[in-house]
């Protein structure tokens, strides 16, 4: 990642690490919230008006993640190159626009041209961007600061479809989609207000000495991407997140025309799945600071298949225990992924190998998604796409054995 060096007189400040954390945040909750959580809400209305069928109306979500995964490594190096908040800024006045001009679609035509649009936006201001807009303020609790910057997306799934499915009722989905837009303009104000470096505020990251170099020089210590590419471990992670992301999507983007016959009140579905996951979001990332992070990586993902062995039985009873075991699991797991991938290979390369990473998870979100609208077109219920969804998190638990601390340890010199 870019940054100029920092003076040698630079101090650390206990208190902007944290505001960044909080941006990163903040920026999960309006992307990822109005991308993958929050425009579930729409679906109801929008199969009403237009005679969709699921897999034709899931489609768009294939196309919003297969755009972000395959612009996902480039991004990265535009990342280490040039920094979050110019990117940020110019993602969210970008997704604005096409929130806005959601609302005057006619046809699947400018429904999938938004969504390949969002796709480019999810990478410009998604989880890549928030991910190391944090990791590069902190040295000590790092797990701490990713975990609350990736709480922004279960913050989405909470706060988002209530507001949405109130503003649907008042105003018709039409408008609707042109209040939210705002959102995105109120948060790239907010961005440009705040968002610094450390370089930009004459600090050093939280639990960092003295700096002697600038932040974006290899470090000796840290994978190169080319090397990364190498592991085993990178592999591994890398199925694990497109297991999990293909499962999890998959439940997110279902979940709210699944509950709606069996009687569950729509609003408060996605909160089911994300007020747990909030929790554990921040829990699991605190726990990552203090106890070996790979077995809290794993104990997450068992928590998920669990809930996912609930979700199989399709016992009606038995749905909220199972969506809420689910979110507690996912929400760990998802914040794990993306600090493992920084602590086993580094942060020199950090956005290329997160770029990598989500093209490949996202890709499979998509798939996920689209697969399981296909599925209940062509059976008409969910059993087999939850089935495949269970054996998916059932290999990517088994799988995470295989990821490892990859960093190269240097040896020291005795003086």
């Amino acid at each position: 990642m870019t940054d100029t060096p920092i003076p040698l007189a630079a101090k650390p400040n206990t208190i902007y690490p944290w505001v960044m954390a909080i941006m990163a945040m903040l920026l999960l909750l309006v992307t990822n919230g109005l991308t993958t959580t929050g425009i579930t809400a729409f679906d109801s209305a929008l199969l009403k008006e237009f005679g969709w069928s699921r897999g034709e109306l899931k489609f768009r979500d294939l196309l919003t993640l297969v755009v972000a995964g395959l612009c996902a490594p480039f991004a990265g190096a535009m990342i280490d190159r040039f920094g979050v908040r110019r990117l940020m800024m110019l993602g969210l006045g970008i997704f604005a626009v096409l929130y806005f001009l959601y609302g005057q679609i006619q046809d699947k035509t400018h429904l999938y041209a938004i969504h390949f649009g969002f796709g480019i936006i999810l990478v410009m201001a998604g989880i890549n961007v928030a991910v190391i807009l944090a990791s590069q303020w902190f040295v000590k609790h790092r797990g701490t600061a990713v975990g609350l910057a990736v709480v922004g997306s279960s913050l989405g799934g909470i706060v988002l479809p209530p507001l949405i499915i109130s503003l649907i009722g008042d105003y018709g989905w039409r408008i609707a989609f042109g209040i939210v837009a705002i959102i995105p303009v109120v948060f790239m104000l907010l961005t440009w207000w705040l968002v610094r470096t450390p370089a930009e505020k004459n600090t050093v990251p939280l639990g960092h000495g003295v700096p002697n170099k600038s932040a974006a020089a290899p470090s000796p210590n840290d994978l190169r991407y080319k090397e990364a590419l190498k592991t085993r471990s990178f592999w591994a992670l890398s199925f694990v997140a497109m297991a999990t992301f293909y499962s999890v999507l998959a439940v997110v983007a279902h979940l709210i025309l699944y509950v709606i016959p069996l009687g569950f009140d729509p609003k408060y579905a996605l909160a089911l799945l994300f007020l747990p996951g909030l929790f554990s979001k921040f829990l699991f990332g605190f726990l990552a600071d203090i106890l070996p992070p790979k077995w809290v990586f794993r104990g997450n993902l068992f928590i998920m298949l669990i809930g996912m062995v609930l979700l199989i039985t399709f016992d009606k009873d038995l749905v909220k225990a199972a969506v809420l075991i689910i979110g507690f699991g996912w929400g760990g797991a998802y914040t794990l992924i993306q600090l493992q991938a920084i602590n086993n290979f580094g942060l020199t390369d950090a956005g290329k190998i997160l770029g990598t990473i989500t093209m490949m998870d996202a890709i499979a979100g998509g798939l996920g998604i689209w697969l399981t609208g296909e599925m209940f077109d062509k059976f008409g219920n969910y059993h087999v796409a939850f089935y495949i969804l269970c054996a998916l998190v059932a290999a990517a638990f088994l799988v995470s054995f295989f990821v490892k601390r990859e960093i190269k340890e240097v040896p020291v010199v005795a003086a």
